[in-house]
């Protein structure tokens, strides 16, 4: 769910235990769950927002997920050089941003509408790649629905639909040097992503850690904080490496274009963020071109 990007590697001998387990439930379940982790989390950033800014909440997000990456891949087993440090450090901070952009946009605008609009960065990608029929018809009706969505939002919203469009601006930064992380064979599977997350965290602290100044006070505001960042990445990134493992490309990417409609629910029952008809529709827009276009990799 962090992104597109395909699996960096195969399973380790530490993960054999858990792997087999995983290996007993649907891979389909597997997504589902981790893509409910992930919203579920993003809804309670927003419940949270009202005592730490967005700014802040994003920032710990990260800031807990790469410590948890971090321990568990140990990332400085990795033959580094200064030109993988400087690769990974703007793939980190591609995904910082992403983070930070959708955390201030899903602020001002309904989580399913957000996520609906910044997928027109990925399907924007696989289409300029392929150049294929099929992907520029995807990024029609993917350009059809946000601007549905930002027709309904734009006069109330601006920021947010901008902010929404940065956040798939830097999910196609993180698309790109992703791919190039993952195929990198000095970097060890998933390292890039533990190092990069960590170096994403440090580059924004001098601008973010003021906002997360609240929760760094208050010991329930920041185990809060905490457990969004590991039901918003560390769960469904987990999860989703055992499912890609078992599904098809084609698979996968039909069940990744459920994302919008699965944040549109979570959002309708957690926050009460109920899609009116209009943006129903460009968010089922959304959902259709994603599920045309063709998986990246």
């Amino acid at each position: 769910m962090i992104s597109d990007a395909p699996p960096t590697g195969t399973v380790t001998d530490a993960r054999g235990r858990v792997s087999g387990l995983a290996g007993r439930v649907p891979p389909e379940s597997l997504f589902v769950c981790g893509a409910i982790s992930q919203y579920v989390g993003s809804a309670v950033a927003v419940l949270l927002f009202a005592h730490v800014p967005p700014a802040g909440v994003a920032w710990l997000r990260g800031l807990s997920a790469s410590c948890a990456l971090v321990a568990w891949r140990r990332p400085w087993h990795s033959a580094w050089t200064a030109r993988r440090l400087l690769l990974v450090a703007a793939f980190g901070l591609a995904l910082a941003l992403m983070n930070l952009c959708f955390y201030l946009a899903i602020d001002r605008l309904p989580l399913g509408t957000t996520v609906a609009i910044e997928f027109l960065g990925p399907i924007t990608v696989v289409a300029v790649g392929s150049r294929t029929r099929r992907d520029a018809v995807a990024l029609v009706l993917a350009t059809a629905g946000v601007l549905t969505l930002a027709g309904i939002h734009a006069s109330a919203t601006p920021a947010g639909v901008a902010l929404a469009l940065a956040a798939g601006a830097f999910w196609s930064v993180y698309i790109l040097l992703g791919h190039r992380v993952a195929s990198d064979p000095r970097i060890r599977p998933q390292d890039g992503l533990a190092a990069g997350m960590a170096l994403g965290v440090i580059g924004l602290a001098p601008v973010l850690i003021g906002p997360a100044s609240p929760a760094l006070r208050s010991a329930p505001l920041l185990a809060a904080c905490v457990a969004v960042g590991l039901a918003s990445s560390v769960v469904p990134y987990s999860l989703d490496q055992v499912a890609m493992r078992r599904l098809t490309r084609a698979r996968f990417a039909l069940l990744l274009s459920l994302l919008p409609a699965t944040a549109a629910i979570v959002g309708a029952v957690i926050l009460g963020q109920v899609p009116g008809l209009p943006e129903a529709g460009g968010i089922a827009l959304v959902v259709l071109a994603s599920s045309l276009r063709s998986h990246p990799g």
